[in-house]
């Protein structure tokens, strides 16, 4: 077994490991692997979108708090109509990623492995868009210190962006859906 280490956006690590001539014997039958490696990789796609919903909710909270305390004319910048639009649009993202989320929980064990498919990826184009729109928000509504390195809200942005690119972007799980018929599919659509 050989490894290759490799530092990731977030900060975090990832690592390709390479095996050669491997002693032991196969977990299960050869040509039934990739149905089991679906599904694992179906419920890990489900774990990630629960962490990114507490990513997001996190961003949300302390940009919301940041509103409450920055100071800008001898008032909060919170008290600007225009930031308190910008911060229920990113509470309206959260919560419909939190459905999704749950969504994808509730379907990552699914037998039908279309309808677990179709179900994951469609949360995984709503994770990757609202996770988009609430980083983005948080990193503006801070200005500058947003995307310094000792502010939380840029580390989270960066989880929140390797969170979309991991087992496909929110284009990459459109265009999925879009294959599968969408969330309901062809024959259920038409019904």
């Amino acid at each position: 077994m050989t490894r290759r280490a490799t530092p990731t956006q977030d900060g975090l690590r990832a690592a390709e490991i390479t095996l050669q001539a491997a002693p032991g014997q196969p977990l299960g039958k050869a040509d039934a692997a990739l149905p089991v490696i679906e599904q694992a990789v179906d419920v890990a796609m489900a774990a990630l979108c629960a962490e990114a919903v507490g990513v997001m909710a996190s961003m949300q909270e302390i940009t919301l708090d940041y509103l409450k305390t920055r100071q800008q004319f001898g008032r909060p910048i919170g008290s600007f109509q225009a930031l308190q639009f910008r911060a229920v649009d990113m509470l309206t993202a959260v919560e419909q990623a939190r459905g999704m989320a749950l969504f994808a929980t509730m379907m990552a064990t699914e037998a039908d492995a279309t309808e677990r498919r179709r179900a994951l990826s469609a949360a995984k184009v709503q994770i990757g868009r609202s996770g988009k729109l609430v980083g983005q928000e948080a990193i503006q509504l801070h200005g500058g210190i947003g995307m310094t390195m000792e502010y939380k809200v840029g580390h989270y942005f960066k989880r929140m962006t390797m969170i979309d690119q991991t087992f496909g972007d929110a284009d990459h799980h459109l265009s999925v859906l879009a294959r599968l018929g969408g969330l309901f599919g062809e024959t259920k659509a038409a019904q």
